[in-house]
């Protein structure tokens, strides 16, 4: 029997750790892993028996780039509870504060992480050398983001100024027409980039799995909705109602849950790319442009297609940016930032946003006191572990049949597993 094995410890240029295991006997692949080996944060469990008022700041360390992702959810969970309605302003700087760890993760994970994969590099430093001012202006794309979230939110990562009910500080007119022009100013790099990661050559494979993603009529929603929806199963579902449609379970190689639709048994891709099948008609003029000429149009469901998907909401997210600050400027919103009065109550809620890597939910318990008496978090990661594994072997399968060595199957394995953009940490929440 001849056998070959893949082995990769700590897999490069992705956050946090994890292993790739996979083995192929006599040609048929018997075992192909995705192994989260890093231990539980137990942030669920850090937040029992804590104040409403603590939840959000204690949550958002589970990310550093998703942290204003965290607060958003834990604030929309409460105010579930609660029966908080906040006001458009409020909403339009919730999206600005999500929209900003979107340009941060993105502009990252594209060319720090991405790009070397596509153009011969083992890391970002001989990128830096060949091409710097690539490099330059994608990481300040990133600080771009950085500084949206500083401005909105208090500081770049871990927001103080979101609050149940709304916000505690807004920066004046002249600060928001300034990163409207900042945002323009990003405009031709980010559209360049879409076409750069078109270029780029990928296998042919089409995920094992569903797509899930937020979703609203007419909308391209981050924060905003409690709908979530199955591409390919063709049916939606309250954020409410998580747990009676997506099951968590546990497998011995990984510390992290895995998940699958209870409906249908399948595994599922959440990620830019699940958003842009799903709510492809409600991208901006300029996105839904340049992702056609990329050929990213629904139904799209290579996995190595997400790189692309995450360039075209970055044009995306850019328009959408410029446009809620000149808004904000004119005074266009309705309502004050200052937060909404409510009444702490006993309940259940469920938050559900958007993060840069796709859905996440939160649901909290709380009890008349306003304390946690239940918590579960399901970060996007967790979440595309077992469809991650499903690709791997389809991918390492067709690699085998087209005779490829250990050492190809093992490299592209590595590309899937980043075009994935996992966050493996936050998958140990």
């Amino acid at each position: 029997m001849s056998a070959t094995r893949i082995s990769v410890d700590h897999v490069a240029r992705v956050e946090g750790h994890g292993d790739i295991r996979v083995v192929i006997e006599d040609g048929a692949v018997t075992t192909c892993e995705m192994a989260v080996v890093e231990p539980a944060r137990l942030f669920e469990s850090m937040v029992l028996g804590r104040s409403f008022e603590e939840v959000p700041y204690i949550a958002s360390r589970v990310c550093g780039i998703c942290s204003a992702s965290h607060v958003v959810t834990d604030l929309r969970a409460i105010e579930r509870v609660f029966g908080v309605e906040v006001t458009d302003r409020t909403e339009a700087l919730r999206e600005l504060l999500v929209y900003g760890s979107y340009l941060q993760n993105h502009a990252t994970h594209l060319f720090v992480f991405a790009a070397p994969d596509f153009l011969g590099h083992k890391s970002v430093f001989p990128l830096a050398d060949a091409n710097p001012e690539l490099l330059e202006r994608a990481l300040g794309l990133k600080a771009l983001g950085n500084e949206l979230c500083t401005l909105v939110g208090g500081r770049s990562i871990h927001p103080i100024t979101a609050v149940v009910g709304g916000f505690t500080h807004e920066i004046d007119a002249g600060e928001y027409r300034r990163l409207a022009e900042a945002m323009d100013a990003a405009r031709d790099f980010v559209l360049a980039s879409v076409d750069l990661f078109r270029d780029f050559d990928t296998l042919d494979i089409q995920t094992e799995g569903d797509l899930l993603a937020m979703v609203a009529p007419g909308a391209y929603p981050v924060c905003t909705s409690d709908t979530a929806r199955f591409v390919e199963g063709g049916y939606e579902f309250s954020a409410q109602a998580v747990e009676d449609e997506i099951e968590e379970y546990a497998v011995g190689h990984s510390g992290a849950f895995l998940a699958r639709a209870r409906r249908t048994g399948r595994p599922y891709m959440t990620a830019a790319l699940a958003r842009v099948n799903a709510s492809w008609d409600a991208l901006c003029k300029d996105a839904r442009y340049a992702a056609a000429k990329a050929g990213l149009r629904p139904p799209e469901r290579n996995p190595f297609a997400n790189n692309i998907a995450q360039a075209v909401e970055l044009v995306d997210v850019l328009d959408r940016c410029a446009a809620l600050c000149r808004r904000l400027a004119a005074d266009e919103f309705s309502g004050a930032i200052a937060p909404v009065p409510f009444t702490v109550r006993a309940g259940r809620g469920v938050g559900f946003t958007e993060a840069p890597r796709g859905a996440l939910f939160h649901l909290l318990e709380l009890n008349g006191e306003g304390r946690v008496t239940r918590a579960s978090i399901m970060t996007p990661t967790a979440q595309n572990i077992a469809n991650l594994e499903a690709d791997m072997r389809q991918l390492a399968e067709k690699m085998v049949a087209a005779g490829f060595d250990g050492d190809m199957i093992r490299l592209e394995i590595e590309k899937l597993v980043r075009a994935y953009d996992p966050c493996l940490s936050c998958s140990v929440h």
